[in-house]
């Protein structure tokens, strides 16, 4: 993502790494980007393991990506190990191993990389829903908690307005379809690129919410395809469950641009808690 000299984005400040030797990168993990009690984001810590993917890269872009959650990653200085894949003219492939400040393996990500462009859809199956604009929407972070001070980093970080037709369990009120549709976008003006789009791709609250579960629910496998450079302003997100059974929980998520072009396609498999409340 370029910059101007006096604009500095929060987000590449937070997904920065840096390489020591060889293919072996160093990144700070910034525990303002957690969900609560201190756990950091799954779709943020695959945004950092892509930027070293793609720093390892002959091409810009990650354009599929499938990560394993391993265990819980701490905010702390990580360990980036890039094993190359076969690489070609139009994509490149690498395996990236996310470790802990002891050393242990926490992230485990397949990534492919390319060159993404914006030209449009030769073929296109997925319109974008119907949902009121973003200032008709509810501010998720303000209706969760009134007192800035004790939201989730996250949400100070991106800024997502729910459908309200989506928004139900946000006042008790749980729906038997578990889906939530929010416009989303980063809080300080950086505008989405297929980076930002790995986070955003992981950052609604889990579907369990949705039917009247509030309990943690840690993300085990999260796959990414990214489909093409997002235009700017808000991207519009909507996730929803197949099946939500034996503590299992799967999510596919769709992302739109402000153009309606389809811009990002996600599936998830997470635990879950099996009591609900």
């Amino acid at each position: 993502m370029p910059q101007t000299d006096d604009q500095s984005y929060d987000f590449d400040t937070a997904t920065a790494v840096r390489r020591t030797e060889g293919d072996v990168f160093l990144a700070d993990l910034d525990p303002t980007w957690q969900v609560g009690g201190g756990i950091l984001n799954g779709g943020y810590l695959l945004s950092v393991a892509a930027q070293a993917a793609v720093m390892d890269s002959p091409h810009p872009h990650p354009v599929a990506v499938a990560a394993s959650y391993v265990r819980t990653t701490a905010a702390d200085t990580v360990q980036l190990k890039v094993t190359p894949g076969a690489a070609g003219r139009t994509l490149a492939h690498s395996l990236v191993t996310l470790s802990d400040a002891a050393g242990r393996p926490s992230l485990t990500v397949q990534a492919t990389t390319a060159t993404l462009g914006d030209e449009a859809p030769e073929y296109e199956d997925a319109p974008m829903p119907v949902m009121p604009p973003p200032e008709d929407c509810i501010d998720l972070a303000a209706r969760l908690n009134p007192d800035p001070s004790k939201r989730p980093g996250l949400s100070r970080h991106v800024d997502s307005r729910l459908d309200p037709a989506t928004a139900g369990w946000t006042i008790g009120e749980p729906s038997d379809e578990p889906v939530i549709r929010a416009w989303v976008r980063f809080v300080d003006g950086r505008p989405a690129d297929p980076l930002a789009l790995l986070t955003f791709a992981d950052v609604l609250p889990p579907l369990g919410f949705v039917i009247g579960h509030r309990g943690w629910a840690p993300t085990v496998q999260l796959q990414v395809l990214v489909r093409g450079l997002p235009a700017e302003g808000w991207c519009l997100a909507e996730t929803s469950a197949r099946q939500i059974a034996g503590g299992w929980l799967d999510e596919d998520c769709t992302i739109w641009d402000s153009t309606g072009r389809l811009v990002a396609q996600a599936r998830q498999l997470a635990r879950m808690s099996r009591a609900g409340g």
